[in-house]
């Protein structure tokens, strides 16, 4: 079993406290699975071949097979997965009380009953691709518990709820698909990582956002009509729905890129993004029950999705979240990496704008020096005019004088 880390992940450095606890109980155990951990960007060309996209990445190598563990990253799961998967694909129960101790160690337990067919082919081609989820038994129809009753052999049954399901490939369709949607029980205690692994179930997920804590009539009540449906409703619903409660709404609203108070229901459609919410109060099962009609026959209002406009959303909600967590963490560092960069462009932008204005001052007073040299130019013209205007009268003068000689001397 091998962990695919980089040196500057931070889940990776999360995980490998608990990577080399599994190493040390894997290894007391006597187990056979070897566990070990590779730098991916030393050797990118082995991460590339087994398909490496993200860190940490946990695969378990068995023949020619690598299984990605898509968990929890804990110990006791991290165990648990590489028991599984290492073990054989189709675990037999030869008695009773085997049987018993197995349903009591697993919520969900599928077990194939009959000899070699067809079917138990195809089980075993889908136990090989879905044991990364769940455990796959076998056993004979008399090691079975008195309750149950087949209608044929060989069949497929899985038991949780207290109760068994058979499989019909008339009504439930592919046995691949029917396990994968079978894998779960009926109500489930929703975080985000069980929303990712209902995405590959195609079902809509119906939640009572709650407060776990908090032990009011509202909170209690919406968490009971959630219940029942899954129970009550169950060959009516449970093809196309999961149902379940989440405490808090915070990641909830994470998902949806909205404010949803609480206590409230709304039911998720995680293979496109869309969600849908009450019209009104959800006061009875029959409320609820109409609410999830509504949705099936397309009178409910889906909301959200993946529509460009959801992604553009989508890209502002997440960086404006990322810069309020950044402050809200550490405020120093938030100054640092958002401050930083806009001091940088501002003073970029003072200094742009500061030499257009001090160009425009210099043209100006470049415009007023040319027009004071003008004034100064045609002030000199006006003097020359004067000089040439005494001139003229001088000239005028002396002629006038001449004049006045040549009557005086008439006059003689």
């Amino acid at each position: 079993m091998q962990s695919f880390y980089a040196p500057w992940c931070g889940h990776c450095k999360k995980l490998e406290p608990v990577w080399n606890e599994v190493g040390i109980e894997m290894r007391n155990m006597g187990s056979p699975v070897k566990v070990g951990k590779m730098d991916a960007t030393s050797f990118s060309s082995i991460a590339s071949e087994f398909g490496v996209r993200g860190y940490p990445t946990i695969k378990l190598l068995k023949g020619d097979l690598a299984y990605n563990y898509r968990g929890p990253r804990t110990k006791d799961d991290i165990i648990e997965f590489a028991n599984r998967v290492a073990g054989p694909l189709i675990r037999p129960l030869p008695s009773q009380h085997m049987f018993e101790h197995v349903q009591k160690r697993h919520r969900v337990l599928f077990v194939y009953v009959g000899g070699e067919s067809p079917l138990k082919e195809k089980y075993i081609e889908v136990a090989s691709e879905l044991i990364v989820y769940t455990y796959f038994f076998s056993a004979s129809e008399d090691v079975l518990p008195e309750y149950v009753t087949l209608p044929e052999l060989p069949a497929v049954m899985v038991f949780k709820d207290g109760t068994y399901f058979v499989y019909d490939e008339y009504e439930d369709g592919d046995l691949s698909s029917w396990i994968n949607r079978e894998r779960f029980q009926g109500y489930l205690h929703v975080d985000g990582f069980t929303l990712y692994e209902l995405g590959d179930t195609g079902k809509l997920v119906a939640i009572a956002v709650i407060d776990d804590k908090n032990s009011s009539v509202e909170h209690t009540r919406l968490k009971s009509i959630i219940q029942e449906v899954a129970r009550d409703y169950r060959d009516h619903f449970h093809r196309d729905f999961q149902f379940g409660h989440m405490d808090g709404n915070d990641y909830i609203n994470s998902l949806l890129m909205d404010d949803l108070t609480i206590p409230t229901i709304v039911v998720l459609n995680t293979s496109n993004q869309q969600y849908f919410l009450p019209d009104r109060h959800i006061e009875s099962t029959e409320d609820m029950v109409q609410f999830i009609n509504n949705i099936l026959d397309g009178t409910a209002e889906a909301q959200g999705g993946d529509g460009l406009l959801q992604r553009i959303k989508r890209i502002i909600y997440d960086a404006k979240s990322t810069i309020v967590s950044v402050f809200k963490s550490s405020p120093l560092l938030g100054c640092f990496l958002f401050g930083l960069p806009l001091g940088v462009i501002s003073i970029m932008c003072y200094g742009i704008c500061t030499a257009d204005t001090e160009g425009e001052v210099f043209e100006h007073e470049g415009a007023k020096k040319e027009s004071g040299d003008r004034e100064l130019t045609d002030e000199g013209s006006e003097e020359e005019q004067e000089e040439e205007k005494n001139g003229k009268y001088t000239e005028l003068s002396d002629g006038e004088l001449k004049q006045k000689d040549i009557m005086e001397k008439k006059k003689d």
